[in-house]
């Protein structure tokens, strides 16, 4: 059965639930009839009826249609003035400069903020609109678009097929595939800019399911050079497969005895989270430049600063946190931090 989505209920949906409810239909053949979420008419029902005021504090009363379009508008409406809440808490704006300083996005933010139950909370919706106004634009350069708007991408480039005995994503083991299992990874490069003359790379790392990164510098794309920076990312780590594009520095792939797997020819989004934290990365070490100015250390830092953020699809838990708690690191890393 397809999955419904929640929506916004209009004027029309929210008469034929009214009329389904007097006719003594459940929540769940009610979402059924008008094709959306039960969840949608629990959420209706609990926040859009009319409120009564009783001795004993104020209590839910009757379901009528008008009023709870009524109230939805007026929700709407006040939504879109959140974000000056923000310029009247100076705790709250602290709070979020400090976050942007560190890299976090707005939603990674809002989310850390619910999580440690903070005495003040901003939405993510909230914070974008308090970027754009004129008192929160100047803090837009920590974003990690550095952006105003969505940035469009182009097509990717080709990738060639060099690879010998590659085992395509097909076969891979249906834990990797859904993220239902830890230890599978994703491998990508970042070059240096081809103005530098340099031939100075990074080789990065990223676990599906836990979101952990780790990068490692290189002096070239040759499969020796590349080998050589994942069998050191990968000493630490419990590593059950990892998951390749078509480059020509993973040809002695077969030489890491660990269990691999690869895109579909010019499909390198196929592994889209390492792809997504090679743009994490670049907001550190853009794009464009020699990956030779950036010691080793630094980029330590700057893959200790990712992996010390809180991600929204970990519960807003960082990645780290997330290893050390499914024990993902081997015994004797289990205490680095």
């Amino acid at each position: 059965m397809k999955k419904k989505n929640y929506e916004h209920l209009n004027q029309l949906k929210r008469d034929r639930l009214q009329a389904l409810r007097v006719r003594g239909y459940t929540q769940k053949e009610i979402a059924d009839i008008l094709k959306i979420n039960q969840s949608t008419i629990s959420r209706e029902l609990r926040r859009n009826c009319r409120k009564l005021r009783r001795k004993g504090g104020i209590i839910n009363g009757k379901y009528e249609p008008g009023v709870a379009d009524h109230k939805a508008y007026l929700r709407r409406y006040h939504a879109k003035f959140e974000w000056k809440k923000i310029n009247q808490n100076d705790d709250l704006e602290k709070y979020i400069v400090s976050k942007l300083r560190r890299g976090w996005s707005p939603d990674e933010i809002s989310g850390r903020m619910k999580k440690d139950k903070k005495k003040f909370y901003a939405s993510k919706t909230a914070i974008y609109e308090w970027l754009r106004s004129n008192r929160g634009q100047r803090y837009c350069k920590y974003l990690y678009s550095r952006r105003y708007r969505a940035k469009k991408y182009g097509q990717k480039k080709t990738e060639r097929v060099l690879i010998p005995n590659r085992v395509g994503l097909s076969l891979r083991p249906k834990g990797a595939t859904n993220r239902t299992r830890y230890g599978h990874y994703e491998n990508d490069t970042a070059v240096s800019g081809k103005k530098t003359g340099s031939k100075a790379a990074l080789s990065i790392m990223y676990e599906r399911k836990a979101k952990y990164i780790d990068a490692k510098k290189i002096k070239n794309l040759k499969p020796n050079s590349n080998n050589q920076a994942i069998e050191k990312m990968t000493e630490d780590k419990k590593v059950k497969s990892m998951t390749f594009d078509n480059g020509i520095e993973n040809i002695k792939y077969e030489e890491l005895n660990i269990p691999a797997f690869f895109c579909d020819p010019y499909s390198s989004w196929q592994k889209g989270g390492v792809e997504n934290c090679v743009k994490m990365i670049r907001r550190y070490i853009p794009k464009g430049c020699d990956i030779n100015d950036y010691s080793g250390d630094d980029i330590e830092r700057i893959v200790a600063l990712l992996n010390n953020k809180p991600r929204k699809s970990l519960g807003y838990k960082t990645p780290y946190e997330v290893m050390v708690e499914n024990n993902l690191f081997k015994n004797e890393y289990a205490l680095r931090g």
